[in-house]
């Protein structure tokens, strides 16, 4: 009997191991299967971050473009009114000088009128 008892103990003992290195194997398999999803989930993390600021440099750069537009069209605009005024102030600059000149030497000074 002792030695039934012996192999029982024996058969239980393997089976204890057994299942040990079972829960072990479950263990590490769980452990890898997070790493792995950790990891995974951080590529999907990065891939998302690059698309979106991909998108946002594409968006800066078509409105900041537009912004450069405007500003070039407003320079030209304005370098076309300066040239204008050039050109009436050359066309008739010495008349405007002339006439400067014959009202401040022909001044009629007037007192001020009252307020009623």
């Amino acid at each position: 009997m002792s030695a039934q008892n012996s192999a029982g103990i024996q058969t239980l003992l393997d089976a204890e191991r057994e299942a040990q290195k079972i829960v072990q194997q479950a263990r590490e398999y769980r452990t890898k299967r997070v790493k792995d999803a950790r990891s995974e989930a951080q590529k999907e993390i990065e891939e998302y971050r690059k698309e979106k600021e991909d998108e946002f440099q594409k968006f800066e750069k078509e409105h900041s473009s537009g912004n450069q537009k405007a500003e070039d069209d407003a320079k030209k605009d304005t370098d076309g009114k300066v040239k204008e005024i050039d050109g009436i102030g050359k066309k008739s600059g010495s008349k405007v000088v002339e006439q400067l000149i014959e009202v401040a030497s022909n001044a009629k000074p007037e007192p001020p009128r009252g307020r009623d």
